[in-house]
């Protein structure tokens, strides 16, 4: 996920077409994004996260979940892994899959490698390549936000490990095809073509899932790539369809509740004085974030994107919202990728997501703080 303010980053990957497996897709996309305009029983929306909901909500969540993290690491992506593996007492982390965003494929693999090493997770946590470009569009990239790295502010290492020999998309489907139901937490911090390929190739696997839990969208704070658009959908906006069309629980942390738990100088100081290797770490890469948004508008201050997720699993009473329908824009001349949030459910389409818009940031950071403080 990345604020962007240059002109977009095309890159043709050189890589095959697939026309069969594109043929399949586009075929399966179509009715996936139907759904999206169907009406259903009961009701358009659902009212705002009660205190007393959020508390039952969390009681179901004293069980470890099983989370496989979808990222195309990114700044907040690594601080969004590093937060679920110091939350290991609630959160299973079983793998990582990178998908192409915010950097290109082969270094979102990399970069996730890497963050796996800072927290001595080499041997134990896989990491899995997926799909280099979007459904059906060129890979637009943030590699002006994030450094040609992916990973500005900090020193990188050659990754310690590599990668898992299975493709991400066939991790997932054999994954989920061979889980419980609704036993697993899919996490997704960037374009959710992963997610979406596996989904359409094994519609069966939806059965396994507890809930998809994604960073992506914005409807009352617009967005960061276009005027309508957040980068996330914006980049693949035919995958968010078939995601948010596939029947499953959505829950998502839109730039609507990151906006409100900004970085500041203030907050990064606590875990530069964190006297393991991890803190240090996410101290320099929130300082690089506040520098890039101090560069562009001239605030000290940064959106708290991907992490959010991950704060919403550790502690959802930290968070409201509201059960609405959500629907993406495909073909718009100028609100391509726009999450249209049917708010007060004008609409009549049924409801498809969990949409949080408030958090509680003082808790928000402190939950953090504590996680990081655990790793090495």
């Amino acid at each position: 996920m990345a604020d962007l303010n240059e002109p977009n980053t095309r890159l043709n990957t050189g890589a095959s077409r697939h026309r069969s497996r594109r043929s399949f897709l586009r075929t399966s996309l179509a009715a996936s994004l139907a759904t999206l305009g169907s009406t259903a029983a009961g009701s358009a929306f659902a009212e705002l996260t009660s205190t007393e909901g959020a508390t039952r909500l969390a009681a179901a969540s004293t069980a470890r979940r099983s989370v496989i993290i979808d990222c195309d690491p990114g700044q907040d992506d690594a601080i969004a892994i590093l937060f679920a593996l110091g939350a290991h007492d609630q959160i299973d982390l079983k793998a990582l899959t990178a998908v192409g965003g915010n950097v290109p494929l082969n270094l979102t693999e990399r970069n996730a490698r890497i963050v796996r090493d800072w927290a001595d997770k080499t041997t134990t946590l896989p990491v899995y390549a997926g799909c280099p470009k979007p459904l059906m569009r060129e890979l637009i990239t943030a590699a002006n936000v994030h450094g040609r790295t992916g990973l500005d502010g900090v020193t990188l290492h050659e990754p310690c490990g590599p990668l898992a020999p299975q493709h991400a998309v066939t991790y997932l489907i054999d994954t989920l095809r061979a889980a419980a139901p609704g036993s697993v937490t899919l996490v997704a911090l960037g374009p959710l073509t992963n997610i979406a390929t596996a989904l359409t190739a094994a519609p069966e696997g939806a059965k396994a899932l507890r809930e998809i839990v994604l960073m992506g969208g914005a409807w009352f704070e617009r967005g960061n790539i276009t005027p309508a658009a957040e980068f996330n959908i914006y980049v693949d906006p035919e995958a968010a369809g078939i995601v948010l069309g596939a029947g499953v629980p959505v829950t998502v942390l839109p730039r609507d509740v990151c906006v409100k738990a900004p970085i500041t100088p203030e907050r990064v100081a606590p875990f530069r004085a964190l006297k393991n290797r991890c803190g240090p770490i996410v101290a320099d890469i929130l300082a690089a974030e506040v520098a890039y948004q101090k560069g562009r508008r001239g605030v000290e201050s940064a959106p708290m994107y991907d992490p959010c997720t991950i704060g919403y699993l550790v502690d959802p009473t930290m968070f409201g919202g509201r059960r609405v329908n959500v629907a993406v824009e495909t073909t718009g001349q100028l609100t391509l990728g726009e999450t249209v949030v049917d708010w007060n459910g004008r609409s009549k389409r049924a409801v498809n997501a969990t949409w949080i818009t408030d958090v509680d940031a003082g808790r928000f950071y402190d939950t953090l703080l504590a996680r990081i403080a655990r790793l090495p």
